[in-house]
């Protein structure tokens, strides 16, 4: 059994681990448990989670999949299956899934009857790796991510390997992304050995999941509500949540997955970071032409870019009307609240893109 202990939680892995909770919530104050999943994990994970605690009753609570919906609708659905299935103060609810099940399934938890007790149990790659570690829950709010939302610990999180299993090799891809932005902010060596494998894939285990958990642990353990050296986290983020947001609201403009438009982010915060003398050509050549050899490039088309930047000032990052960024100083080593100006967005879009032209002609080519 692995145990990663953070300030007010604690992560468990292996089954050992699942015996445990299972005697704890036996004889635990809890007088109904829910679990809340979404058509995905009902399917394919529930029936793992029923043989990993045998012995617990609970009523299921689904909710469609996807980041269209984490809002505040499915919220309202989520509280009316609590009431309908009678839980209460004492009532424990399980969050079966993936990040958006995470963040939403804890922020209901947190809010029905000013607050009940909540596990989590991350199905996918970027939530054991991202989500489960940091407290944040919460909705997007009028297209903008996680706007809405709060800092609460889960009773739990359960790291279960197994369920990577039952995930596609581009819902894998998204989840690296973090663990590649966890190395790139704080690891220097293993980004180095991550970058030399032979095929991505081969960096996802068990082991390197928890490595990317530690450091997002000291990261939340220094700064928990985000007022400094947290924010080294967001590396990627700015950008990435722009083209997110821009996919889900325009049916023009490509759909991305949160890994696929945070890597894709961070290519364009390694252009701000080289513009402002901070990132040498050599490690942005090295991290863009990874990252790009993994990700696929994508265009962001100068009609849009000023629904990017609209996006990119509505950050939550800002503040006082200055948008700041998380940007490398080197591999390894992160700089945060670093101001950019409209003028540097846009010159990084241009940049980006002609980034993206020459790499897709460097692949047609070969």
């Amino acid at each position: 059994m692995e145990l990663i202990e953070l300030i007010d939680s604690t992560i468990l892995s292996g089954y050992e681990a699942w015996e445990k909770l299972e005697e704890l919530i036996q004889g635990g104050p809890w007088t109904t448990c829910a679990v809340l999943v979404d058509e995905n994990t009902n399917k394919f994970c529930l029936p793992a989670f029923k043989e990993l605690l045998p012995a617990i009753d609970f009523e299921v609570i689904e909710i469609p999949s996807g980041e269209k919906h984490k809002t505040l609708n499915t919220c309202n659905s989520i509280w009316k299956d609590m009431m309908h299935y009678n839980l209460d103060r004492k009532s424990l609810c399980f969050n079966l899934g993936g990040g958006v099940i995470g963040d939403m399934g804890g922020f209901c938890a947190s809010t029905y009857m000013r607050g009940i007790d909540f596990v989590q149990i991350p199905t996918t790659l970027l939530s054991m790796v991202d989500a489960s570690v940091g407290s944040k829950l919460g909705v997007d709010f009028e297209g903008y991510k996680n706007m809405i939302g709060m800092f609460n610990d889960p009773d739990l999180v359960m790291i279960h390997g197994s369920f990577l299993n039952t995930l596609p090799a581009s819902e894998l891809r998204s989840g690296y992304a973090e663990m590649l932005k966890h190395l790139l902010i704080a690891d220097i060596d293993s980004w180095e050995k991550y970058s030399a494998a032979y095929d991505w894939r081969d960096n996802i285990d068990l082991e390197n999941i928890l490595h990317s958990v530690r450091i997002k642990k000291s990261f939340v353990e220094e700064d928990p509500y985000e007022q400094g050296v947290r924010k080294a986290l967001n590396f990627g983020h700015t950008f990435g949540h722009a083209i997110e947001s821009l996919g889900m609201e325009s049916d023009d403009f490509v759909h991305l997955k949160h890994g696929d438009a945070v890597a894709l982010g961070m290519v364009f915060a390694n252009i701000i970071a080289h513009e402002k003398d901070m990132l040498s050509m050599e490690e942005m050549e090295e991290i863009n032409d990874y990252l790009f050899s993994v990700y696929k490039p994508i265009e962001v088309p100068k009609p849009f870019w000023e629904d990017i930047f609209a996006y990119i000032v509505k950050d939550k990052k800002n503040q006082r009307g200055s948008i700041l960024m998380t940007l490398l100083e080197e591999i390894g080593v992160v700089r945060v609240n670093i101001e950019v100006s409209p003028e540097e967005i846009f010159f990084a879009l241009s940049a980006y893109n002609a980034l993206v032209a020459a790499t897709k002609k460097s692949k047609s080519d070969s």
